[in-house]
């Protein structure tokens, strides 16, 4: 049995996502006081059902890692992850803050709750760091199969990316700039501190990060994560997955698994892990990942049966 949802619209700050007494999801979509950290909306705090945190927020190591975010690390020479830019072998990380760019939240097409399920739609645009137009996005966060039983539930999170520069948009990461194994963009998650140590998971069983680095996702259409919690007696589980038509072929590049499971813990659905990707003047792509957040320690098995009964 699923719970009902409800949802409180902030104005002007985030929408938080409720389920019984518990805040699960508060998607923040005002701007953060710090350009270099490549303003853009998030999700922070996310929580398990039983209310553990799973999002950590500005870490010392990267102050622009916030929770759940769409990200894009190399954009055309632009930066809309935030922090240092990657210039490339032989000159590594600079600050760069005219490289820095952000993504702009311009309104709500839907902040809805229909029993177990609530939406948010989003329209938004991306900057360059001197405030031109160069894409927009039609954004959807959903939240649904809220099942305290199963102590679990699921964030979809849907993208669809419209290039309004007027010239062809290059895609690219760290590694298609020289970095090896650096190949961190789209949708990233971070987790808090005490995620750090935690057990990776493909659908071939326990592994390492180094391990599942750079994995192709139709090879492991999902990727989970595992971790015992600090101040509480509880362990937790996220699940990282593709859905089909990102895999099919027909999506605009292939993506790879991006994971760090030590100090730094946090997984991106690398959508330009070892090549760049060209979007035209004018075209589109679409992206939908789901993250499912779960009390307790899961194993691949429990992992594949939990996706093979939640269709998308």
């Amino acid at each position: 049995m699923t719970a009902p949802l409800t949802v409180t619209h902030h104005l002007g700050h985030r929408v938080a996502v409720t389920a019984g007494a518990t805040e699960i999801l508060s998607y923040v979509y005002r701007p953060d006081p710090e350009p270099y950290e490549s303003r853009k909306p998030y999700a922070h705090p996310v929580r398990t059902l039983a209310g553990n945190l799973v999002t950590g927020y500005r870490p010392n190591d990267h102050r622009w890692h916030k929770g759940i975010q769409m990200t894009a690390s190399h954009v055309s020479g632009q930066n809309l992850w935030g922090g240092n830019s990657y210039l490339g072998p032989g000159v590594g990380y600079q600050r760069v803050p005219e490289r820095v760019g952000s993504m702009r939240h311009d309104d709500f097409t839907a902040v809805t709750a229909d029993g177990d399920r609530a939406e948010i739609a989003e329209n938004l645009t991306w900057l360059n760091h001197t405030g031109q137009e160069w894409a927009r996005e039609r954004r959807t966060v959903t939240v649904h199969s809220v099942e305290p039983a199963e102590g679990a539930w699921a964030l979809d999170w849907t993208i669809h990316l419209t290039n309004t520069r007027g010239e062809a948009l290059h895609f690219g990461s760290p590694t298609t700039a020289g970095r090896e194994m650096a190949g961190y963009t789209g949708l990233h998650w971070r987790g808090p501190r005490d995620f750090a140590g935690g057990q990776v998971l493909t659908p071939a069983g326990p592994t390492t990060d180094e391990a599942a680095m750079g994995t192709p996702a139709v090879e492991a259409p999902w990727l989970a994560y595992t971790a015992t919690r600090d101040d509480v007696d509880a362990e937790t589980t996220l699940v990282f997955a593709h859905a089909p038509e990102n895999l099919d072929g027909s999506a605009i590049h292939p993506s790879h698994w991006f994971i760090r499971a030590n100090a730094t813990p946090t997984s991106a659905f690398s959508w330009a892990f070892f090549e760049e990707f060209e979007l035209a003047a004018g075209a589109s792509f679409s992206y939908r990942y789901r993250i499912v957040v779960a009390d307790g320690l899961w194993d691949a098995d429990r992992v594949e049966r939990y996706l093979k009964t939640h269709a998308w």
